[in-house]
């Protein structure tokens, strides 16, 4: 029985997971794409798209609660599916983009779930209003990257825009807006260089 112990005690220490330090990745800009989705005018599907993200994700294998996930958007680069719209979603009536310039998630826990699925809270910055929200994302496989020192994200959450006093236009355009995120990152210079 001590030798049974033993054997599984130095398993445990001897285990990569137990020794593995956090990874620090950067979010890769040009190749990061987050989708705005709703419905106006009672069945019309409308979209718009933002891109120009930065930020980073933290990864602490075996440490779920350590993982963060900090990003910034900027509202400039919002384009919807013609000029008009473009404008109003950028204009006072929305996102007020001369005043807020930037969207602004921080996550506050990341729960991993298994298989590659995490459950992640945050806080959502938009315009001056903050409030927390709760994103389901998938870690994308081997077979998705590139690089062993690159991750590929997907998330997807529903806000309502009321609650971030975008409420114009309420009679013609849905309260909830479907957002869906694909984040590619790479790992920081200073992690690469540590790395074996």
């Amino acid at each position: 029985m001590t030798r049974i112990a033993t054997l599984l005690a130095f398993g445990l220490l001897s285990s990569p997971m137990l020794h593995a330090t956090p990874l620090t990745y950067q979010v890769a800009t040009d190749r990061t794409d987050i989708a705005l989705s709703w419905n106006a005018f009672g069945d019309t599907f409308s979209q718009a798209r933002l891109s120009g993200v930065t930020g980073e994700v933290l990864l602490d294998p075996g440490h779920d609660y350590n993982d963060r996930i900090n990003v910034k958007i900027p509202v400039s680069t919002l384009k919807a599916s013609n000029d008009m719209l473009t404008w109003q979603l950028k204009s006072q009536l929305f996102f007020d983009a001369v005043r807020y310039r930037d969207i602004i998630f921080t996550s506050t826990r990341v729960v991993d779930k298994g298989q590659g699925q995490y459950k992640i809270f945050g806080l959502l910055q938009v315009k001056n209003v903050q409030r927390p929200v709760i994103l389901e994302a998938t870690m994308a496989g081997k077979e998705a990257l590139s690089s062993p020192d690159e991750l590929v994200l997907f998330a997807t959450t529903t806000i309502s825009r009321s609650a971030f006093k975008m409420d114009r236009l309420a009679i013609l355009v849905d309260d909830r807006i479907k957002i869906d995120i694909a984040i590619r990152a790479h790992l920081a210079p200073d992690e690469n260089a540590s790395s074996p």
